[in-house]
């Protein structure tokens, strides 16, 4: 929201971004018991771009879905302030989608954000507003088109018939439908966030009628995960009382994202409580995470275009990391055991191939009987969807390092059967011996994801080792020594 700010903002978000917002007495995040498997994201505007982002780099995590209110396609402003207030916003004949597909495809190849193919059982929900001054229809619409090429058709609800604003759209809460303002939650008679959520989860309780209860809302720590950055000291669950430390549910996360002005420092808790997500989590036992941008945030917007950090839409972007280690984090609290088939027997032949320095390829034979297959790393399980074929590519490995796995076949129901034999591999060393070396400039660097820039100066990656100014001029040799971390030096 409030776009028509950035412009102006922009010139001085470096040094905004110097400030934080006052901290509050607040919990670390707990860790629940949560159903990987079952883990979505949503957003609005600002936030919208960001679900897109996560969904995308981190499609593993969010395998499940994502949900989009007034958003636009993966990497859609380039790294550019005209970009995101101009075809990402107001111009969107302009969108190059093909070429942000491509990057979608190259980036993945390089590790640089997970497998595309994650995103091919997806769900995923888009909604723009007829009215939506502000985030024009056009922008959703190539959303949808970039969608098309990593998601089913069949796997997509788009919803554009109704008159809305520039808003989170409800049936009972907000300004009127056709109203653009604070807190940009509008009542339109109806219920986007309980759509969205019975589109990515399927068929669910009806949501609760009654007022909820004040001590499932929580604030924690977010500092525990980042400091500064655009993002705030605190952020907001609201997490179920059967899904809460000690409680006896194994329950879904759902991650919702504000957008510009909507954090609570400008709307107070109208986002977290009155969008309408909460009553369907208290009767579906949804663990719904809400992080929050600080004031010192362009606009309090997520970073979708780079004002924060060049590599923003990787999973290296400080904002994407943070929120990634809340979802692990929150989801750290184990699992009910699956179901056990002892009709199916273990996986034969499991084999590793394809070694690179930083995946294995995981082979085996069918089981007859079989409908899926779950692989496990050192006995923990790294698919985030069952397996429908005999291999799996495992990746986010460290390099010259060596791994075992084994692999059980699931019925229909997701109940397994023993486990296969363990197959071991070793990933290769890096190139240059273990590590390889690169002399750039620090803009070169920054392009390239082997650092970041933060208030006008440059940091590697990894090991936030202070490079200098960021700009053509300054010159440093960076030494990877494993995935996304850098060190200044030399190789031998």
């Amino acid at each position: 929201m409030a776009f028509n700010f950035i412009r102006a903002a922009a010139a001085g978000a470096a040094l905004a971004l110097c400030a934080s917002g006052g901290a509050q007495a607040a919990v670390n995040l707990p860790a629940l018991k949560i159903d990987k498997t079952q883990t979505t994201v949503s957003g609005l505007s600002a936030g919208g771009f960001m679900a897109v982002q996560l969904h995308v780099a981190y499609s593993a995590t969010f395998a499940k879905g994502a949900g989009v209110v007034a958003g636009g396609p993966f990497y859609c402003a380039e790294g550019s302030i005209v970009n995101a207030t101009g075809r990402c916003m107001a111009s969107p004949a302009g969108i190059p989608t093909s070429t942000l597909v491509n990057t979608t495809n190259t980036w993945a190849g390089q590790g640089l954000i997970d497998p595309v193919a994650n995103l091919q059982n997806s769900k995923v929900y888009l909604f723009s507003g007829t009215l939506d001054s502000v985030v024009k229809t056009g922008v959703m619409d190539a959303l949808r088109t970039y969608y098309g090429s990593f998601v089913p058709a069949a796997n997509v609800v788009y919803k554009k018939d109704i008159a809305a604003e520039h808003a989170m759209v409800t049936d009972d809460y907000g300004n009127g439908c056709s109203t653009k303002g604070a807190p940009y939650i509008s009542n339109c008679n109806f219920d986007l966030a309980g759509a969205m959520l019975q589109h990515l989860y399927g068929s669910l309780n009806p949501r609760s009628s009654a007022a909820l209860p004040t001590g499932n809302f929580v604030e924690f720590n977010q500092s525990q995960f980042i400091t500064n950055h655009g993002m705030a000291t605190t952020g907001w669950a609201y997490i179920p009382q059967a899904c809460q430390a000690g409680g006896t549910a194994t329950c879904k996360l759902h991650v919702v994202l504000h957008g510009c002005k909507q954090n609570i420092s400008d709307v107070q808790q109208q986002y977290v409580r009155n969008t309408g997500y909460n009553r369907w989590a208290e009767t579906n036992n949804i663990v719904m995470l809400y992080p929050q941008t600080s004031t010192a945030a362009t606009n309090s917007c997520f970073d979708w275009w780079g004002y924060d950090n060049a590599n923003y839409a990787k999973k290296s972007g400080p904002q994407m990391a943070a929120i990634k280690a809340m979802v692990d984090q929150v989801s750290s609290g184990g699992t009910t055991n699956p179901p056990t088939n002892p009709a199916l027997p273990a996986p034969t032949g499991v084999s590793t191939s394809g070694a690179t320095a930083n995946s294995m390829v995981v082979g085996w034979s069918a089981v007859s009987g079989a409908a899926s297959y779950n692989v496990y790393r050192n006995a923990n399980k790294v698919n985030a969807l069952p397996v429908s074929g005999t291999s799996y590519t495992d990746t986010a490995l460290a390099a010259s390092t060596t791994y075992s796995w084994t692999v059980r076949a699931a019925d229909a129901n997701g109940a397994e059967g023993a486990a296969s034999a363990a197959a071991t591999g070793t990933t290769l060393a890096a190139p240059g011996g273990g590590a390889t070396c690169t002399t750039a400039s620090n803009y070169a660097h920054t392009m390239a994801g082997r650092a970041y820039v933060y208030g006008g100066y440059t940091f590697a990656l990894g090991s936030n080792q202070s490079m200098g100014l960021w700009n053509i001029f300054v010159n440093n040799t960076l030494k990877q020594t494993s995935p996304n971390y850098y060190v200044i030096g030399t190789c031998p």
